[in-house]
C-alpha cells in the first residue's frame, strides 16, 4: 500500500525527473486512491499526480500522446525507485480532466441527435482511454447503444438508436 512517505518520495522524483527534462513546474500535487477489487482485479493502488507547468504543451503533445508515454516512463522509474506497484495517473495543467469533460459533453449531444433523428453517429478514431469515456457515458442510456469498430488508431465509436 501507498502511504504518506511514498507520496512524499513520489513529489521528489517527479520534481528530479522534471529537473533533467529542463522543466520546472510551479505546482505538483500528488495523492492517491485505492481503486476497489472486483472479481478480476485486486485491490490497486492509484497515485494521481497533476502537475502545472508554464509550457504544459511540451509535455502533452499532439493529441496527449506525449502526456501517456511520459506517464508510462515515470510509471516505471516510480515503481521501481519506491519498490511497490501502484496506478500512476499523470495530469498536466488538467488537460485530462477537461479532455474527459469535452468527451462527456460531446457524448451526450451527439446521443441526443441520434435519440432524436433515429439516425447513427459515427464519432472520429481515438484511443482506447476516450472511447471509455463515451462507451461510459452513454452506458445508462435507454434510447441509444454504443459500439467500437476499426482496428489500432482507426478504431472508432458508433452511436445508434436503439
Amino acid at each position: 500500500m501507498i502511504d504518506k512517505e511514498d507520496i512524499k518520495k513520489i513529489k521528489e522524483i517527479v520534481g528530479e525527473f522534471l529537473e533533467k527534462m529542463t522543466l520546472s513546474a510551479s505546482n505538483i500535487d500528488a495523492n492517491f486512491s485505492v481503486i476497489e477489487p472486483s472479481e478480476a482485479k485486486p485491490v490497486t493502488d492509484v497515485v494521481n499526480v497533476s502537475i502545472k507547468l508554464d509550457e504544459p504543451q511540451i509535455l502533452i503533445g499532439e493529441r496527449g500522446q506525449t502526456l501517456f508515454e511520459t506517464q508510462r516512463i515515470m510509471r516505471s522509474v516510480l515503481n521501481k525507485k519506491i519498490q511497490k506497484i501502484f496506478y500512476l495517473n499523470l495530469d498536466i495543467n488538467d488537460y485530462k480532466k477537461k479532455k474527459i469533460e469535452y468527451l462527456k459533453d460531446l457524448a451526450r449531444e451527439l446521443a441526443d441527435q441520434v435519440a432524436l433523428n433515429k439516425e447513427e453517429k459515427e464519432l472520429f478514431p481515438m484511443p482506447a482511454y476516450e472511447r471509455r469515456v463515451i462507451h461510459a457515458e452513454l452506458s445508462q442510456r435507454t434510447d441509444v447503444v454504443t459500439e467500437s469498430r476499426g482496428d489500432g488508431q482507426d478504431r472508432y465509436i458508433i452511436i445508434k438508436p436503439r
